[in-house]
């Protein structure tokens, strides 16, 4: 049986083997990544700082969706004046996740639509076995064909070959 606790004990809580999501009271691990992974994040998160720095950008940061859920993008990417501490309140224009082996089809399906309903604008999911990506927004999902990661307004991109040197 899992216990409820409060959003404030989650958000004055510090976990020593990896953060966890709060959905709805109930605290959530995260599948830990493996190298790909790992690599993968710093590889997308070293992009955005070298290329993007007018914008900021961080990797495993809690995102508020809504009062009673927070979630752990792997690397966000936000507009305007970065959060001073603490969690992300005002949705990032663009959430990523990198795909762990342990990943579920379903509790991917429901971070992305947690990330829409909280107003990201982008989420990109990339699977570092497959190579291949995807971009969801309001309007749908596309996979990633031509090579390169995209949004509008403003423009960011980051091509695939980048991260799979």
């Amino acid at each position: 049986m899992t216990t409820a606790i409060s959003v404030e004990e989650y958000l004055s809580t510090s976990y020593q083997d990896g953060d966890r999501e709060y959905l709805d009271g109930q605290i959530v691990e995260r599948t830990m990544g493996e190298y790909r992974h790992a690599r993968l994040q710093l590889v997308i998160g070293a992009w955005f700082f070298n290329h993007y720095s007018q914008f900021w950008a961080v990797v495993e940061c809690r995102v508020r969706i809504t009062r009673s859920r927070y979630r752990i993008p792997d690397v966000c990417l936000g507009l305007g004046a970065p959060p001073e501490s603490g969690p992300i309140i005002d949705p990032p224009f663009l959430a990523i996740e990198v795909v762990s082996p342990d990943d579920r089809v379903g509790d991917m399906q429901e971070r992305i639509d947690d990330y829409l309903r909280a107003g990201v604008k982008y989420i990109w999911v990339v699977n570092p076995m497959s190579r291949r990506a995807h971009i969801y927004t309001a309007d749908g999902i596309r996979e990633v064909k031509d090579g390169v990661l995209r949004t509008e307004d403003p423009n960011i991109e980051l091509p695939l070959s980048e991260l799979f040197k």
